[in-house]
């Protein structure tokens, strides 16, 4: 499932795959090592070559379900182009666990080639500016997104086959390539991508997405805001876990203050470029019941006309 975004008073529901953010890797924290974090997930072995730096990675990057090989880590990083100082600051676990599940059904053992990964904003930018096909909210800015090609496997299969998943993004252009992402579940092609025709400004399309989709009670989650198109944006401090799985605690809700990578100010939190907007940790209760859970911010100003009220995490799920 993903993001969920909310214009009051009209829900609007996003089907995730999977946050679509950039985790820390598991391996420097104290969580348990036999549950697999993620919903869609392949066999921890990949085949990548970049197209674009010439860099490649072959074999293993996770030991064990949710445990993950830091050196490995910085390897793929290096494959997308994306910065390895900090492994996974700058690129999504998740998109790395949905490439491998895709290459394990479709072309085992095969070599992935990727054309583009990781932009950061000013680079993006400047794509649109020539005339790409680059979004302003693109999810390459993110490290959530790839435009690839799995040898052996033809591009419109492909396409085809992640739209039939009804998770994350995928665009096809005609090409040899597709693009996938870890945002919400859409499709498109070069006719019906939207670029350009301004469906994002405003942060219309502002999302809100966790690190991993699976926990457990007592360990650390963070958050991370995606697809911001205009600053500043005013959050509320006050974030809230609401448990969607259970009609007669549907309405319950735990309020609790995450921590913040800039300080807080006031009861309105001014974030003013896309790395303050990640980073929002928090330690799950320890008591926390197992169950599937949602979680809310609440923006709280209008410089943005478009932009709505609050959004809202894809499902996660609790297991002991």
């Amino acid at each position: 499932m993903c993001c969920l975004r909310i214009k009051i008073p009209v829900f609007f529901l996003f089907i995730v795959l999977m946050g679509c953010f950039a985790p820390y890797s598991i391996s420097a924290q104290t969580e348990s090592s036999d549950i697999n974090r993620y919903f869609y997930s392949g066999d921890g072995q990949l085949q990548l070559f970049s197209k674009k730096n010439g860099k490649s990675f072959s074999g293993r990057y996770r030991l064990g379900f949710g445990i993950y090989d830091e050196s490995a880590l910085k390897q793929i990083c290096q494959v997308f182009d994306a910065p390895d100082s900090a492994p996974m600051t700058h690129l999504s676990l998740r998109l790395i666990e949905f490439i491998d599940f895709l290459q394990d059904r479709l072309g085992p053992g095969r070599q992935i080639t990727i054309t583009s990964g990781y932009r950061n904003p000013e680079y993006n930018t400047g794509l649109r500016n020539k005339g790409g096909l680059a979004a302003k909210a693109s999810l390459h800015q993110y490290g959530m997104a790839a435009d690839f090609m799995i040898e052996g496997v033809n591009s419109k299969f492909l396409w085809n086959y992640v739209k039939a998943l009804g998770f994350g993004g995928a665009g096809y252009y005609h090409g040899k390539t597709v693009h996938i992402d870890v945002g919400p579940a859409r499709s498109w092609d070069e006719t019906t991508s939207g670029v350009g025709t301004g469906i994002s400004d405003d942060n219309e399309l502002i999302c809100l997405v966790t690190d991993y989709d699976i926990y457990q009670p007592g360990t650390a989650i963070s958050l991370r805001f995606i697809r911001m198109t205009a600053f500043p944006i005013g959050v509320s401090p006050e974030f809230s876990l609401i448990r969607i799985d259970n009609k007669a605690l549907a309405k319950e809700a735990t309020y609790f203050k995450p921590y913040f990578s800039i300080s807080e100010n006031g009861s309105c939190i001014q974030f003013s470029d896309i790395d303050q907007m990640s980073g929002i940790r928090w330690e799950l209760p320890k008591d926390l019941s197992p169950g599937r859970y949602i979680i809310r911010a609440v923006f709280c100003d209008d410089a943005w006309k478009d932009m709505p009220k609050q959004v809202e995490t894809p499902e996660i799920e609790i297991r002991e």
